[in-house]
């Protein structure tokens, strides 16, 4: 009996720390079964997190994208705008350029038919002459100065020179140093020179040389003046100064003709 007495107490004790043991192992498993589902809890807020990350990053990808977009587009723009700025420059020289060609080929038809005096004086359907209804428009179109200086040339067309003279002086009283100052000069001469007053013309055609010495009517002046001086039967002032034409404007029209008028008075 003594022998199962210590025998039962180890059954006991044995029973007893199993008890403990077992519920120990379940209250750690809970506490373990809890921290998993936090665990997971977590990990699915991370996960959401990490989505709404890569959403903000997408979204921030096609705002720089189309940022880039706008940004090449606007350096297009520019680009084309220059282009068209360059274009347009080029145009307007183009024009420019036209513009002066017809100026002096008009002038220098102009000078011809007065050189030949072939100077036209045709009627229109209606009794006025053509030039004179262009010279109305151009008075009604442009300001005083062109005005001016389009009424005395229309006086000199329709052969007025007297007429067109007066005008010519009152232009130049008024507009001294205008753009066309040297041509109401030059025509001044011409006036005097179809007028026969040679003498009158050279002195003005001397105003155009001494007066405006970088305007273009100088050559034309210089070789009219040679052309009154052989009027006037001054054969040596005359071959002076058509030598001085060859030798200073040697490549032009006005060259030419002092060429061939210096080989008819040898």
């Amino acid at each position: 009996m003594k022998n199962c007495i210590p025998l039962l107490l180890i059954v006991c004790v044995i029973h007893i720390t199993g008890c403990a043991t077992t519920k120990d192992l379940q209250r750690v498993h809970g506490e373990f079964d809890g921290k998993i589902a936090q665990l997971k809890e977590d990990n699915a807020n991370i996960r959401k997190d990490i989505e709404k990350i890569n959403e903000a990053i997408v979204t921030s990808r096609k705002s720089q994208a189309e940022i880039n977009a706008d940004v090449t587009d606007i350096k297009d723009n520019i680009q084309k705008l220059k282009g068209a700025t360059e274009q347009l420059r080029k145009d307007t020289s183009l024009l420019k350029e036209i513009k002066e060609k017809l100026d002096n080929a008009s002038f220098k038809i102009n000078f011809i038919e007065n050189f030949l005096g072939i100077g036209k004086k045709e009627n229109h359907a209606n009794g006025e002459k053509p030039g004179k209804i262009a010279a109305k428009t151009t008075i009604k179109g442009k300001g005083n100065k062109e005005s001016a200086y389009a009424a005395a040339y229309e006086s000199f067309k329709e052969g007025k020179y007297e007429k067109a003279r007066d005008e010519f002086q009152n232009f130049l009283k008024q507009y001294p140093d205008a753009e066309y100052s040297d041509n109401a000069q030059f025509w001044i001469g011409e006036c005097y020179y179809f007028e026969k007053q040679y003498e009158k013309a050279i002195l003005e055609y001397e105003k155009v040389v001494k007066n405006y010495p970088g305007g273009n009517k100088v050559p034309y002046a210089l070789l009219k003046q040679g052309l009154s001086f052989l009027n006037l039967g001054d054969r040596s002032s005359a071959g002076l100064i058509l030598q001085r034409v060859i030798k200073e404007y040697p490549n032009t029209n006005q060259a030419r003709i002092a060429r061939a008028k210096l080989l008819e008075i040898k």
